[in-house]
Order: structure tokens, then sequence, then C-alpha cells
């Protein structure tokens, strides 16, 4: 677990290099968060609207050194979401993006998190290349796809058992032409 106090002094540190807030800025928010009843500092930064989500991303892409991925909005693979259960994705806070020649790309909330390649042996043998994601969005992302798939099984079902009945009827107008 991320001591995030240490935690929100590197990523302030991060901004104010990549010139998103000033030296005092950075101190400010450090001191914002202490004070606050948030968690999680991207948390903070981003429901206070004190940073712009991409330059948060930036500045974990260079805390965790891997590529950042907004999961707001991406369409995932329903099936490669499926290939893992739902809690395991939430308990770790990651998803799975895509598989590109035996790569499975993985966006994780915490991609340093020392158990989290173990666990994932448990369900693919792909390489791994990990993507850090904020949190919340990965959860949120997760849910919703769950939910949204479990309900797409049910159209696909009820839509291909109409396309049977439409096959049904035009055989029967065929051999009745016939």
């Amino acid at each position: 677990m991320i001591d995030q106090q240490a935690f929100a002094q590197e990523i302030s540190a991060l901004l104010a290099k990549n010139k998103v807030i000033s030296a005092a800025e950075a101190e400010n928010l450090q001191k914002g968060f202490s004070q606050s009843s948030h968690d999680w500092f991207v948390e903070f930064l981003l429901e206070e609207s004190l940073v712009d989500k991409e330059e948060i991303l930036k500045a974990l892409s260079s805390y965790y050194q891997v590529p950042s991925f907004d999961v707001a909005g991406y369409f995932f693979d329903h099936l490669l979401v499926r290939d893992f259960p739902k809690d395991f994705l939430l308990r770790n806070n990651i998803i799975p993006v895509e598989i590109d020649e035996d790569i499975l790309m993985i966006a994780a909330s915490d991609p340093s998190n020392e158990d989290l390649l173990p666990a994932l042996r448990k369900y693919t043998s792909d390489d791994i290349q990990f993507y850090v994601g904020i949190a919340r969005e990965i959860e949120d992302a997760v849910k919703e796809y769950y939910d949204k798939s479990l309900t797409d099984d049910f159209d696909l079902v009820e839509h291909e058992e109409s396309l049977d009945e439409e096959r049904e009827e035009i055989e029967e107008i065929e051999e009745g032409e016939g």
C-alpha cells in the first residue's frame, strides 16, 4: 500500500517539474490533502478540480515509469474483460486493455504492486505490459462493463432468436412458392 502523504509529495513535485503548478502550489496541494477527508491524493486532485486529468496521467506515468492510459470512454473488448472475474479486477484495480501479439496490456492504478503479476498468472500466460490509469475510472469501467456485458449477452441471445424466426419465415415462404 502506498503511503499517500509521500505519494502526494512526489506527484506534486512532478507536477511542479512539468510546470503544471508552481513549487508553492505543490506545497499547498500537499497541505490541502493532509487536511482533507480524501484517502487518495489523485482523487483529491480530481474532485477538487485542482489539476487536469491529462496532467495527472503524465505525472503518474513518470512516477510509475510506465505509459499512462485514459480509461474513460475506452471501448474494452467484452471477451477479454470477461476472462477475469469482476471481483478480481475490482480488488486489484485493474482492467485488461487489449492483447497484441501475446502481450496483454493492463491498465492498473498501482502498476508497482508486486502481488499483481503473480495474481494475473492465474488467468493468463501472456506477457504483461502495464499502463497506469486513474483508480476511480478503472473501477467505474469494470463495473460498467460487467453490467453492460450482461445486458449485451441477453440482447445477443434475443437478437439471434429473432434472426432464427425470420429465417424460418423466409423458408416457409420459399417452400410455398416452390
